[in-house]
């Protein structure tokens, strides 16, 4: 069915030789209909969110070289340590949905790559990296003189 727009009707209404007083009401009592509500304009306010890195430590020597992860943000007012039990639940989730029980996934790295981003919400879980990112490992010093910064290909020697 076609929308009509209220100046269509005005149209109409003064072709039919309305008195310029009623049509008046008729279009202003249209556009009151039509007229959105000021409280459904109104969204609440976005949670705020931290960030949390979860390393991929498959052989456990931390720190060492070719480390991944992910990145994920959660309720900023969250333990960092429940990132894991809301991984969990989601991909519980996912795994129950219809696509989930066609395609399970059996790990983290699956879970956060093909799990819908529905499911994580409901646990409060916002994935920003699907895929595990390089982590490089820090001493978390600057140096002092600046010359003594080495000009080197931003690849590690032992690759």
């Amino acid at each position: 069915m076609a929308k009509i727009e209220i100046s269509q009707v005005a149209e109409i209404l003064k072709r039919h030789k309305l008195d310029p007083s009623v049509l008046r009401e008729i279009v202003e009592e249209m556009n009151e209909i039509t007229a959105p509500a000021a409280d459904e304009d109104i969204k609440p306010p976005a949670p705020k969110k931290q960030f949390v890195i979860l390393l991929s430590d498959m052989e456990g020597k931390l720190p060492r070289q070719n480390l991944t992860g992910w990145v994920v943000q959660i309720p900023e007012d969250a333990s960092p340590y429940s990132t894991t039990d809301r991984i969990f639940k989601g991909a519980y989730d996912f795994n129950a949905s219809k696509r989930g029980r066609l395609l399970p996934v059996k790990s983290i790295g699956e879970a956060l790559e093909s799990g819908s981003a529905k499911y994580f919400r409901e646990s409060e879980l916002w994935v920003k990296t699907k895929l595990p990112v390089a982590v490089v490992v820090t001493d978390n010093v600057l140096p002092r003189d600046e010359l003594t910064v080495e000009k080197v290909d931003r690849r590690r020697k032992d690759d």
